[in-house]
């Protein structure tokens, strides 16, 4: 069941589509922790808090990622203005599936109202990234 549910939150298109977009991961300085998480594991948890609105630190623990860990990733992917070019990679024509590109604009709006940014005004443009603002979620 959770497997169903993860693939129908992140399809193997819209993991095609992503996966190209996110920056590179790299260990946080202070050193220790635990190895790096799959990071197709964490966009689920990432977008099951976005379209759920459920707040960070109530992750379920099926999702296999920390609270901490979907937060952080989430804020450097926006950071790095992944949700802006999934956006624009999912509207061009023949990149998604039936469905993947509705879908795909569903979590870049999650991603953007979660972010604290200001939808795009206008139809067909890619919603405007600024830096996260520090929340507690």
């Amino acid at each position: 069941m959770t497997g169903d549910l993860a693939r129908r939150l992140v399809t193997d298109e819209l993991w095609a589509l992503t996966e190209p977009l996110l920056p590179p991961f790299t260990p946080r300085r202070q050193g220790g922790g635990t190895a790096p998480v799959d990071e197709r594991m964490v966009l689920t948890a990432v977008v099951y808090a976005l379209t759920s609105g459920c707040p960070w630190r109530m992750l379920p623990p099926w999702l296999g990622v920390s609270p901490a860990t979907a937060h952080r990733r989430f804020t450097a992917w926006t950071e790095a203005g992944v949700w802006r070019r999934l956006y624009r990679v999912a509207m061009r024509d023949g990149l998604a599936g039936p469905g993947e590109s509705a879908w795909a604009a569903a979590i870049v709006k999650a991603a953007t109202l979660r972010a604290g940014q200001v939808p795009a005004a206008g139809r067909g443009q890619a919603p405007r990234e600024t830096p996260t603002k520090t929340r507690n979620h």
